[in-house]
């Protein structure tokens, strides 16, 4: 079992998807998240001490050599759903928390259109409000251009997905963006090193566990928060659930 040096505070990452007001799913739980539940946890960070870092703050701890003051969390939520920017982000706002948002640089503003299993598809945030949020301080990762499993992809189409959604996503925050999530979790080694590659500074994986044992910069682990955790399973997951569990990048095939 890996346990965590006894010197470093645990540095989580936290996965969200959608964060809003939702009945109980029959599916897909690690997929939602109560916005109850969601401002309960924030408040908890506040409680217990827990730091709340930007994912450049976190680099810095993890490779750099800054050192970790406590047990931090760095807040991740993938796709960039229009209820974020509803429901989410005055939460964060009014604890000044930062959180890091993936965006699927080709349908901003349009639907959710890789989820073929659900009867209505959710809405994504649209330019207008991303560029709102950002004035207002959140930050925005790139989480490809449509949202596919780059594992399937040829090398070129893999890397039009990697380097074109940094462009895109560039160009319409008129900054660097700097941070990359891989679809479904899902890369190869190859995916990994055109994500360094194109200029990125971070990727985050689907692999489970506390971030202080992530091999590199382009692979960080994190933790998933589900629509079943109440606040004695998610301080769980927080405080004893360490170990990393998952596997990394899976194999190149040969490119199409």
């Amino acid at each position: 079992m890996i346990t965590l040096p006894p010197a470093t505070p645990p540095l989580s990452i936290l996965m969200y998807h959608q964060i809003g007001r939702y009945p109980r799913p029959d599916a897909h739980r690690a997929l939602f998240c109560h916005i109850d539940r969601f401002k309960a946890q924030l408040s908890y960070f506040k409680w217990m001490g827990v730091d709340v870092l930007s994912m450049d703050q976190a680099r810095a701890c993890l490779f750099e050599g800054q050192p970790l003051k406590r047990r931090s969390v760095v807040i991740t939520v993938d796709d960039g759903y229009d209820d974020f920017r509803e429901h989410a982000w005055p939460a964060l706002k009014a604890h000044g928390f930062p959180a890091m948002v993936y965006l699927v640089s080709s349908l901003v503003g349009q639907r959710a259109n890789w989820l073929t299993d659900r009867p209505e598809l959710p809405r994504l945030m649209d330019a207008n409000a991303v560029r709102q949020l950002r004035s207002e301080g959140c930050d925005f990762g790139s989480h490809a251009m449509s949202h596919p499993r780059l594992s399937t992809l040829s090398t070129e189409h893999q890397r039009q997905e990697i380097v074109g959604s940094k462009q895109a996503l560039e160009d319409l925050l008129g900054e660097r963006v700097d941070h990359f999530c891989y679809p479904f979790g899902d890369y190869t080694e190859r995916s990994r090193d055109m994500v360094r590659e194109a200029g990125y500074q971070t990727a985050t994986t689907c692999i489970r566990g506390a971030a202080n044992f992530s091999d590199n910069p382009f692979e960080l682990t994190r933790k998933a928060i589900s629509y079943g955790d109440n606040l004695v399973g998610f301080a769980w997951k927080l405080h004893a659930k360490q170990e990393r569990k998952g596997q990394g990048a899976v194999a190149d095939r040969v490119a199409a």
